[in-house]
């Protein structure tokens, strides 16, 4: 029984002895820095979200329209170069359409139709070929254009070389205040990062189509920026 008694006396104090250090250390002066550090590539393919929105007054002739109509739309995907893999339907949907009829105390909705909905994610290899798959699309029936999205497919190489720009930074700027300040730097108590990789995303409405049916739609694919963040805790002494 004494044993076990101090054993988990023992036990207790290693567990207890670490916890007021840590205490004591978290208390203890720290200078708190974030550094961030961009990279720039070239977007290497494009993401087109577009489809094919139908009405009628059943759902399944809004169905079997829509379905007739994103048939020639997928036709035209693949005249235009779009592999099978690369093709994925991203949203498919049948919803009713109401009509707000006023009544005496008050409004009553009715049913006057139903809306087909189906749309199709294509992954474009060249990103120069956007503004042709598009319009093929448009021309093949397709009329809801959601989205353009650029990206790349291997972005870790360059996301090393964001980090490590911003832990130099990091570091630079932690010296430059505590030569600022006059105290010394004496350890990093805590680091964490945070990155995005915006890209650039085009919506419908800036493609300008059928403005000019004898021009291709023009899109720019511009450059992705992959962004690191690191932020860190210094722990400083005036002694």
């Amino acid at each position: 029984m004494i044993r076990a008694l101090l054993a988990s006396t023992a036990a207790l104090a290693f567990i207890t002895l670490p916890a007021c250090a840590q205490s004591a250390d978290e208390a203890a002066p720290t200078l708190s820095l974030s550094a961030s550090a961009d990279i720039q590539l070239a977007p290497e393919f494009a993401d087109v979200r577009a489809g094919v929105v139908t009405r009628a007054e059943t759902a399944e002739a809004a169905v079997r329209a829509n379905a007739n109509a994103m048939s020639q739309a997928f036709t035209a995907l693949r005249r235009a170069g779009v592999a099978e893999n690369d093709m994925q339907t991203a949203r498919l949907s049948v919803s009713p359409v109401y009509d707000n009829r006023r009544e005496e105390g008050g409004t009553r909705l009715e049913i006057i139709g139903y809306e087909a909905r189906n749309t199709v994610s294509a992954r474009v290899r060249d990103t120069g070929d956007v503004g042709e798959v598009i319009d093929a699309m448009v021309t093949a029936g397709a009329n809801s254009i959601d989205s353009v999205s650029f990206g790349a497919e291997d972005t870790d190489e360059a996301m090393d070389t964001a980090r490590r720009e911003a832990i130099a930074d990091l570091l630079e700027k932690a010296e430059l205040f505590a030569d600022a300040a006059g105290f010394e730097l004496c350890g990093i108590r805590r680091m964490s990062e945070g990155g995005s990789v915006p890209q650039p995303v085009f919506e419908a409405r800036t493609f300008g189509m059928f403005e000019d049916a004898a021009a291709p739609t023009p899109v720019a694919a511009g450059q992705l920026t992959l962004t690191a963040t690191v932020s860190a805790d210094f722990c400083i002494s005036q002694e």
